[in-house]
């Protein structure tokens, strides 16, 4: 398994609920408890001006390189701008396409054998990370929520102009639901978006995806694991080429902007039932952050390392 990741990713947006520095956290426990080799770690490459325009208008694209924007703007996106800010997230970007890329292409080494090899049951999980993005409340035209470019519909469209897939899912499993994902891809029969939130939390408005499920506010395990367990089937009879999977850490009990009562044993429970359904499908999967806003910072980056040993455990 590769994971994408750039010490450029840890931007400056000054003393903030959003803690940038769970990115590196993650990475440097993976490394340290030998989950994965420093060669393991793929480098990317800034999103280009062609890539973001497959999602975002030129007039918004504009606004990002030059820090045009309104206070209304800035206010509705909750971030302040610099050219680093805007630079860290083209760059996360770019690391979401990057590990939707090696995600399809290790589903395709796994789809085809050599010759004479013995045959693996169950089928190991291909998949693939970026230790940052999950942007999914950033619109055509605008940015909101911590999300200045919506990585997650970039890496989709740049996958699908490019003939890599046909047909993609989003798994969104973040606290909030994934509002400028659910927009961007309203109507687009090549993509299946699935939201599974807190009902009565941001965002207010919340566009309608292929499937949402709003939970009570204090839903815990049990009650999350079994509605996570009606929808994914609806996922996967979506015939999906490639699933992203939007893994915030923010269902945590001790989150501050979330109101579920997930522990880590839930949470890591929701992982293998959205990653092992994708392993028996033999669907690719490519994770992203999202969000995370443990009192603990320790506690978001052990959420997001356990959604990674997760994967490589059922790759192995």
């Amino acid at each position: 398994m590769k994971v994408v990741y750039s010490s450029r990713y840890h931007v400056d947006i000054g003393a903030h609920v959003f803690r940038m520095g769970k990115y590196a956290l993650v990475r440097d426990e993976l490394i340290a408890r030998r989950f994965l080799q420093p060669s393991d770690i793929l480098e990317p490459v800034a999103a280009t001006d062609d890539e973001l325009g497959l999602v975002h208008s030129a007039e918004y694209l504009e606004k990002t390189r030059t820090g045009a924007f309104r206070p209304s703007e800035l206010a509705l996106l909750e971030l302040p701008w610099s050219p680093d800010i805007a630079e860290g997230f083209r760059l996360m970007a770019g690391g979401t396409i990057l590990a939707a890329r090696q995600a399809c292409a290790d589903g395709r080494s796994l789809a085809a054998p050599p010759p004479g090899a013995a045959s693996r049951h169950p089928w190991p999980l291909a998949a693939s990370a970026n230790l940052g993005g999950g942007f999914h409340h950033a619109f055509p035209s605008h940015g909101e929520g911590f999300c200045l470019y919506n990585d997650v519909a970039i890496a989709i469209r740049v996958l699908l102009r490019d003939k890599t897939i046909r047909r993609a899912a989003v798994v969104d499993v973040d606290v909030h639901q994934g509002n400028g994902t659910a927009f961007c891809f309203d109507g687009d029969a090549d993509v299946f978006t699935f939201s599974i939130h807190q009902e009565n939390n941001y965002p207010h408005v919340k566009p309608s995806g292929s499937l949402d499920v709003g939970l009570r506010d204090g839903a815990d395990d049990h009650d999350y694991l079994c509605a996570l367990e009606r929808a994914v089937p609806s996922v996967i009879a979506s015939r999906p080429d490639l699933i992203v999977y939007v893994a915030g850490a923010d269902p945590f009990v001790d989150d501050q902007l979330g109101g579920l009562d997930l522990t880590f044993e839930g949470l890591r429970g929701r992982d293998y039932l959205v990653l092992s359904a994708a392993r028996d499908a033999r669907i690719p999967v490519v994770i992203v952050f999202a969000g995370g806003y443990a009192r603990r910072a320790d506690d978001t980056a052990a959420i997001h390392l356990a959604t990674i040993e997760e994967a490589l455990r059922l790759g192995a």
